[in-house]
């Protein structure tokens, strides 16, 4: 398949932590790529790096055969990089519906008319669209999470990072998350996961990467990568 997402030999240090190590690592376009690693391993950082929150120490990142790594947020959004944060964090005071209008004009560059029918259409795929007048603030979590995903959704992407948006949720309210993210990956676009919640990348993902003190330990087939003894006693603590 052909390459989406190239990160080089990263580098990423906060005093004498450094939080990303030269890592590497490559995404193809369709695929939905689960990043799993302790706490402290690097996966927010990550996150960072790719969509321009922080700026590499060394190394490059490269999308769609564009280094991108002076770029700020919101040219690198602009480009096709969307993503969704641990904790949602919507305009209160607004509609659903006004929430993914904001992030149509300002993410995507749509005009205000052009974004009325795709923040409709999202809304009725995502599963608000009963609550599109409703405000942001009065959400319940899983809502919450539903939309962030949906204002990310909103921007258009080619490349989706979703981080965490699992956390917190019942198992029946995972499951229903899986389903949606699941269906976001046919509509085409490309998705990394990072999530504590393993059983549900376990669930989605067509490919799974570990991550420890800021390297990929692991990198291939999920059901395969959880097998291994380095990732059960790094990630598990379960010695072979």
């Amino acid at each position: 398949m052909p390459e989406l997402l190239r990160l080089e030999a990263l580098r990423k240090s906060f005093g004498s932590l450094r939080v990303s190590d030269d890592l590497s690592l490559a995404v193809g376009e369709g695929e939905l790529l689960g990043i799993i690693g302790p706490n402290g391993a690097g996966k927010t950082t990550l996150f960072n790096l790719i969509g321009g929150d922080e700026a590499p120490d060394g190394g490059r990142v490269v999308f769609r055969g564009v280094d991108v790594t002076a770029e700020p947020p919101h040219r690198r959004c602009r480009r096709g990089i969307g993503r969704t944060y641990q904790v949602p964090h919507p305009f209160a005071g607004m509609t659903v519906y006004e929430n993914l209008l904001v992030a149509a004009a300002f993410g995507a560059g749509l005009r205000e008319r052009e974004a009325y029918a795709p923040s409709a259409q999202i809304l009725e795929r995502i599963g608000l669209a009963p609550k599109a007048n409703e405000l942001a603030g009065a959400l319940p979590l899983l809502d919450r999470k539903r939309l962030e995903l949906a204002r990310a959704l909103a921007t258009r992407p080619q490349l989706l990072l979703l981080d965490e948006i699992a956390g917190g949720l019942a198992e029946a309210e995972a499951l229903a998350l899986v389903e949606i993210v699941r269906g976001v990956a046919r509509g085409g676009v490309t998705i990394v996961w990072i999530e504590h919640v393993v059983h549900a990348l376990v669930a989605a993902a067509t490919r799974l990467a570990v991550l420890d003190f800021g390297k990929v330990i692991a990198d291939g087939a999920p059901a395969e990568v959880i097998a291994r003894p380095d990732v059960q006693r790094v990630y598990m603590g379960i010695e072979a």
